[in-house]
């Protein structure tokens, strides 16, 4: 059987189900009742006893005082006191009884109240004072122009009218009290019923005016005036407990009033009769009655049995209340109510200063009746204490606002509901584990909420098992719940995190949860970017060129660009090591030996190139580190600091401040590996030539953001790296590793053998090369020349230069040719000028596809284009760069000197895979001779060396490809210089599209990427 919610058993007020119940509606007040100013639910007798439950206290009250009015009841006191706790339904009371006085017209409910025969029939004088609204310096309006300034001025009035105040208006004026006859004249031999309310207040107002003798001696009067009139009353509120101990801001006030009241009782000799309107048993049962118009007592009872059983059936893990044979009764008297609210609300909340506790517990249960109507949960078999909305600001400000529990508004916003921008932590728990189930995270976390409120700290709280208690319904599980608490507490940013301490929140934040909830709201997208970001920065340096996170060979340019080498940064999520490495990672060796669009080009700057690489043991560390800096800078923000206490702001920008140098600190221990050129490879002989090094933990977290630093130190521990201030290697160690050994090089081709070959140097300027040439010199280990210009031992050293125009020779070879010493000087030859357009020079054309001798540049020489060359007799035009871009610049220039053709094409390639492409291709070339010239030598596997000259045909250049390139995919090492050139018959005509064919038949099957220097020559 289905069970019944309580939607289908309670009917809610209007007021209360439509959220019309204002503030005045539970704020009542004596004054406006009397002159009929009050909300209906106060003003109107029918609307009142409809709406309020008949407690034991107010029966008796309306019994006593009506019986004295009416003469037929068996009372004998004609004084009574009310004493109750703040919000106790004192005043409530007081108005029931004026009700009561004034014969309770129109109520249809008078039985429930008192016997009918009790109510007076006649009129009764009524008057009320209310210290509240009292104003003893100015006086209060009481009508007909009459302002009273004390309690016996504004009782005169109620009772008698304008005539009655003018029989006390010089005592009311001089604020002195009248004497018994002169109050006594007042009542005129009718009932009369005398009001004393909030006399605490009064006195404080009037405590520098003599008001307190003055105030005993008309209560004195008061007393002696009721006491001879037998159809009269007084009654007073007291705000004091049992033991004379004031318990509300006017403690003080009211203290002096219950001494006075029992010194006036004693001497009269007639005892006040002491009444309590509202028991706290009963409060339920008022809460019930205001709030909801019908309940089915019957559905109310099967649903009541249904908890009984569920509470049974989870006996063991329920706290002390589910095991109660009370409860259940209890129950009852609370429905629709779960036992746990008004238990709560009663023994917690209302232990806070400022919690009136009927009217409290009335604000705060309207409220809650009018969402759970208007939400109306599938679970709703009772109103628990989670259905308390901290999500609506009206109910939210019961709590901070009117109980001043302001501290813990951070706590509601981050933890129990937040926004739809920000949302708290119950509410992403719901949205991620609990999607489709009932809120667990939020019930969890309201019900901790409120189970906190209390003034002494051992009240609050709530243990699991009864979290348990209080959340368990016939639609929950205990193990969601248990989840939702376990998964809550882990990520609370505010509760109690002290391993003995109840589940209760705390005003101030756990910083470190805080923290940790932000890192776990990071996005992980946002992480991913700002760490390449801030990797990218703190390896960005003047010592390398970075390239960041490249995808395969072609990201990693195989070019000398700015001549700084080049740092291969691998991102941590394409790989990570660990420190015994045994072998080059795949995606590195490719990198290092290949080069290109499709990777298959061979790279030629081999010695240009170092990867670091992330240490697998310290990524996640890294990403941490990263994270934590989002979340400290999201938590900076000025409207997240204000959710803090100031020491916690403090603490947070000092975090904040600190989370930068971590941050940097943790990305340079994560990049720790160092892979570089190297002939002693990680592998062994015949391996990639890749040795491996790791940074030190130490060394690493030194220089913070300075990641190319440590990599230039470990690298110079290794004797791997030079720089500006370190020596050079030793001139005879670089003429016998590198083609210098033949006798002789450009300082150019020898300044890129440090860019080639892995068993030199890397070199981080051309300063240490520069000092590497002028050591070599001073040795007399080389000879200098450029131009005309020679040095050499014992010379001025003169300004190096790094061309193709300056050569370094070996002092052996410049010996054998002459060269050194120094021969004696010849005259100059005079260069011939020719033409117009672009600059051109003559000589006699070179033969064979060899170097040709090194001249001054040209000034018309384009941006990557080389210096023309000057030989007799021909007019020559060069340019570098990939194979089609140089071929069409020197046709260009051909076509810019106004030039119908050109006899001769020569093209010089640097990388071994480009000539071994090209040759065969050339051999297709029909209309031109063509010739290749090949030069160069390859180390095997096993240290054999082979050196080889071969001078051509294109055809049998091909039969020498076709063995050659197996041999250099396998060598160790290798070099070779390759010239390809071709001499047309009649000329490579410029005017049609000769020319275009003849460069798209070249590069359609050739590598895209060879990049050449070409040469155009027009005899």
């Amino acid at each position: 059987m289905s069970l019944h919610t309580i939607f289908d058993i309670c009917v809610p007020r209007d007021d209360v189900a439509n959220g019309s119940v204002t503030e005045s509606d539970y704020a009542a007040n004596l004054a406006n009742v009397l002159n009929r100013t009050a909300p209906p639910d106060y003003a109107d007798a029918p609307t009142f006893f409809t709406n309020t439950f008949p407690t034991e206290g107010l029966r008796e009250l309306l019994a006593n005082v009506c019986g004295r009015l009416s003469g037929r009841g068996d009372s004998v006191s004609s004084v009574f006191r009310l004493d109750t706790s703040y919000g106790g339904g004192k005043t409530h009371g007081l108005i029931a009884l004026i009700h009561a006085a004034n014969g309770m017209q129109g109520v249809t409910n008078t039985a429930e109240f008192l016997d009918p025969t009790l109510v007076p029939v006649g009129k009764v004088r009524i008057a009320a004072f209310d210290g509240e609204n009292a104003d003893p310096s100015n006086g209060r309006p009481m009508g007909d122009g009459v302002r009273a300034h004390t309690p016996w001025g504004e009782i005169a009035y109620q009772l008698a009218g304008l005539d009655g105040y003018r029989v006390v208006q010089r005592s009311d004026e001089d604020r002195v009290a009248p004497g018994a006859d002169t109050l006594k004249e007042l009542f005129g031999g009718e009932p009369v019923l005398i009001v004393l309310d909030e006399l605490g207040e009064y006195l404080r107002r009037v405590q520098g005016m003599g008001g307190r003798d003055q105030l005993t001696a008309f209560l004195k009067a008061l007393l002696t005036a009721i006491e001879s009139s037998p159809r009269a009353a007084i009654v007073y509120t007291l705000a004091v407990r049992s033991d004379g101990k004031g318990i509300d801001a006017f403690a003080d006030e009211n203290e002096f009033l219950s001494r006075a009241m029992a010194e006036l009782e004693s001497v009269s000799g007639r005892k006040a009769t002491n009444l309590n309107p509202t028991k706290d048993d009963e409060t339920a049962k008022v809460i019930r009655r205001r709030l909801f118009a019908k309940i089915d007592e019957a559905k109310a009872a099967e649903l009541i049995d249904a908890y009984r059983v569920l509470w049974a059936n989870n006996r063991d893990n329920l706290s002390e209340d589910a095991r109660r044979s009370t409860t259940a009764a209890e129950f009852a008297d609370t429905f629709p109510f779960h036992p746990d609210v008004l238990d709560t609300l009663t023994g917690k909340t209302a232990t806070l200063g400022g919690f009136q506790r009927v009217r409290g517990m009335l604000r705060i249960l309207a409220k809650t009746v009018a969402s759970v109507w208007a939400t109306r949960p599938a679970d709703a078999f009772a109103i628990h204490l989670h259905h308390i909305d901290l999500g609506s600001e009206a109910v939210r400000r019961e709590f901070t606002t009117r109980l001043q529990q302001g501290a813990y508004v951070p706590a509601i916003l981050n933890d129990i509901a937040g926004t739809t921008e920000k949302p708290a932590l119950a509410q992403e728990l719901d949205a991620k584990h609990y999607k489709g189930l009932l809120p667990y995270g939020t019930y969890t976390a309201r019900t901790i909420f409120i189970h906190t409120l209390a003034f002494n700290n051992d009240l609050k709280g709530v243990a699991p098992d009864h979290l348990r208690y209080s959340i368990l319904n016939p639609a929950s599980d205990l193990s969601f719940i248990d989840d939702a608490r376990t998964k809550f507490r882990a990520d609370s940013a505010y509760l109690d995190d002290r391993p003995s301490a109840p589940l209760r929140f705390n005003a101030e934040a756990n910083l470190t949860q805080v923290i940790g909830r932000e890192e776990k709201n990071i996005d992980p997208g946002e992480a991913r970017s700002q760490l390449a970001d801030r990797i990218r920065s703190i390896f960005g340096g003047q010592s390398f060129d970075l390239v960041p996170f490249p995808g395969g060979p072609w990201d990693v340019p195989d070019d000398v660009s700015d001549g700084k080498p080049r740092l291969v940064l691998l991102s941590h999520d394409a790989l990570e090591i660990g420190p015994d490495l045994r072998e080059v990672p795949e995606i590195i060796g490719r990198m290092f030996e290949r080069k290109g669009a499709d990777g298959n080009g061979l790279r030629s700057l081999r010695n240009n190139l170092v990867f670091a690489v992330a240490d697998e043991t310290k990524v996640n560390e890294m990403k941490r580190a990263i994270v934590r800096r989002l979340a400290l800078q999201e938590l900076k923000r000025p409207d997240r600091l204000r959710e803090l206490a100031e020491h916690q702001q403090a603490k947070v920008l000092e975090l904040e401040k600190k989370s930068e140098t971590e941050a940097a600190i943790a990305i340079q221990q994560c990049y720790r590996h160092v892979l570089y050129p190297s002939r002693t490879s990680l592998g062994g002989a015949g391996t990639i030539q890749l040795a491996h090094a790791v940074i030190d933990i130490q060394n690493a977290s030194e220089r913070p953001g300075s990641g190319q630093l440590q990599i230039v130190r470990q690298l110079q521990s290794h004797n791997k790296v030079r720089d500006a201030s370190d020596a050079p290697d030793s001139p005879s160690y670089i003429r016998d590793r590198t083609p210098l050994k033949k006798g002789q090089i450009s300082s150019r081709d020898l300044r890129d053998e440090f860019r080639r070959d892995p068993s030199l140097s890397i070199l981080l300027s051309d300063d240490v090369f520069i000092k590497a040439v002028r050591k070599g010199i001073e040795e007399g280990v080389y000879v200098y020349k450029r131009g005309d210009l020679l040095a050499g031992p014992g010379d001025p050293i003169p300004t190096i230069k790094i061309d193709e125009e300056t050569m370094i020779f070996t002092m052996e070879f410049a010996k054998n040719k002459g060269i050194w010493p120094r021969p004696a000087p010849a005259p100059a030859a005079q260069p011939a000028a020719v033409g117009g357009g672009a600059a051109v020079v003559t000589g006699p054309t070179p033969t064979g596809g060899g170097d040709f001798p090194p001249v001054g540049p040209s000034p018309a020489a384009g941006a990557g284009e080389r210096p023309q060359t000057q030989l007799a007799g021909a007019k020559v035009f060069t340019a570098e760069g990939v194979l089609k871009e140089a071929l069409r610049r020197v046709i260009e220039q051909a076509k810019t000197a106004k030039l119908d053709k050109v006899d001769r094409i020569v093209i010089r390639l640097f990388e071994y895979g480009d000539a071994f492409k090209l040759v065969p291709i050339a051999n297709t070339v029909a209309g031109a001779k063509r010739g290749v010239r090949l030069e160069g030598s390859f180390m095997t596997a096993q240290d054999s060396t082979f050196e080889f000259e071969f001078n051509g045909t294109a055809q049998d250049a091909s039969t020498m490809k076709d063995y050659l390139e197996p041999q250099f995919r396998a060598a160790k090492e290798t070099d070779l210089k390759a010239n390809i050139s071709f001499d047309f018959d009649a000329g490579l005509a410029l005017d049609g599209d000769a020319a275009d064919k003849f460069v798209e038949k070249l590069t359609r099957f050739a590598s895209a990427a060879a990049y050449v220097e070409a040469t155009a020559e027009v005899k």
